[in-house]
């Protein structure tokens, strides 16, 4: 059995590659160098078009785009923003650099938002960010009705969700802002990148000077007579700081082709995801949660749960995996592990979420990107089904 290359993003497109060229020969990689239509500028418009969003901001990273749609939303110091005690730390990290705090809810065993605690802990709070972890939506009908009525605005972490859907709305356009990561391992790969989406002028207007849209470039985001965003801009202008936190040309030039594979990624990503998890669900020590049922996911990864297993059985089953060719990784038994709460210390309140804790005990991640073929996924799940049956005993025997 031949296991794939799991650890490599997919090749970036070849029409990248003349573009590159030709902004590597002119040097001309600044976004605001070009009079009009420098590739960042198209690479927003193309992308507010793909998502049915009036604008897009491209940044240096999800990160920035969360920071910078918490500070649009021009919350006051120290306002409480309420997240998913499961997500990666760049979430709360954002949070405390727009110099407001984190408030964790739990998570439950599927990996989305405990819709009870959740509504526990809104009170008090001025913002939320849903983050749609490794692609898991939650109940965004539940979580919209409460924000709604207390009039508290929804930022989109959708890091992990280019392309998933709910009811049919494509995820990132429901709530306030969407933000979406162009990181390597993401479905649009530039290595590091981030986009917002929005239809809201003024929070748009805040966040590009926010930016670092400096003197008058922010008239190079106005296109087609805008006259809402353009007085909007003029309000904002000289009122506000500059992080500078923009994308370059030469990272939207590898960017724009891969729009058009965003499709076919989604497609086959969501064909091997299922094709892996039924096989996995046979197994009695493994579970694959099922998604909601207004969500069409497209996933990136393979997340399952652990079932019947002692710490040291897990242990022993990553190194039964790895020792195969596939490299797991259990969220909250990974030293140091960026998605497992307790290791953000550096929060300035700390909260206990025991049935996240629970979970993250025992829910694993592997990578299983859009390339593979169905082949490659059945040799991937045979690993991962054979490493079981070496920790707990063969399948056969199980209830007997």
């Amino acid at each position: 059995m031949t296991l794939p290359n799991m650890h490599d993003a997919e090749a970036i497109p070849e029409a990248a590659r003349a573009e590159i060229d030709r902004l590597l020969r002119s040097g001309d990689l600044f976004r605001y160098t070009a009079p009009q239509d420098a590739p960042v500028a198209l690479l927003e418009r193309e992308f507010a078009a793909l998502m049915g969003s009036r604008y897009a901001l491209a940044v240096s990273s999800c990160s920035a785009a969360l920071f910078l749609s918490l500070k649009a939303l021009d919350l006051p110091r120290g306002a409480r923003v309420l997240i998913p005690g499961f997500t990666f730390a760049a979430v709360p990290s954002s949070v405390v650099h727009a110099d407001c705090i984190p408030v964790l809810c739990e998570v439950g065993e599927n990996y989305r938002i405990d819709m009870d605690d959740f509504a526990a802990r809104l009170p008090g709070c001025q913002a939320v960010i849903v983050s749609h972890m490794r692609g898991h939506t939650s109940d965004m009908d539940a979580i919209l009705a409460l924000c709604d009525a207390q009039g508290v605005p929804v930022i989109e972490d959708a890091a992990h969700s280019l392309g998933t859907t709910w009811h049919g709305q494509k995820i990132g356009t429901l709530g306030r802002v969407g933000c979406f990561s162009f990181q390597s391992y993401k479905l649009v790969n530039a290595g590091e990148g981030g986009i917002l989406i929005t239809d809201d002028a003024e929070l748009v207007a805040r966040a590009v000077i926010l930016s670092g849209a400096y003197e008058h470039t922010w008239r190079k985001h106005v296109a087609g007579g805008d006259a809402a965003l353009e007085a909007a801009f003029a309000r904002w202008q000289n009122k506000l700081p500059l992080y500078n936190l923009r994308l370059s040309n030469l990272a939207a030039a590898v960017i724009r082709p891969q729009l058009d594979e965003v499709a076919r990624r989604v497609r086959d990503g969501r064909r091997n995801h299922d094709h892996v998890a039924a096989q996995l669900n046979r197994s009695p020590w493994m579970h694959v949660p099922e998604k909601l049922a207004p969500e069409d996911r497209a996933p990136d990864s393979l997340q399952f749960n652990l079932d019947g297993m002692s710490d040291a059985d897990v242990l022993a089953f990553v190194d039964a995996a790895a020792a195969r060719g596939v490299k797991v990784q259990v969220f909250g038994l990974s030293t140091d592990n960026a998605r497992a709460f307790w290791n953000w210390q550096f929060l300035p309140e700390t909260q206990d979420l025991p049935r996240t804790r629970a979970m993250l005990m025992r829910a694993c991640d592997t990578r299983l990107p859009a390339r593979l073929t169905p082949a490659e996924c059945d040799a991937v799940a045979t690993v991962l089904l054979d490493a079981a049956e070496e920790v707990m005993g063969p399948l056969r025997a199980y209830g007997t």
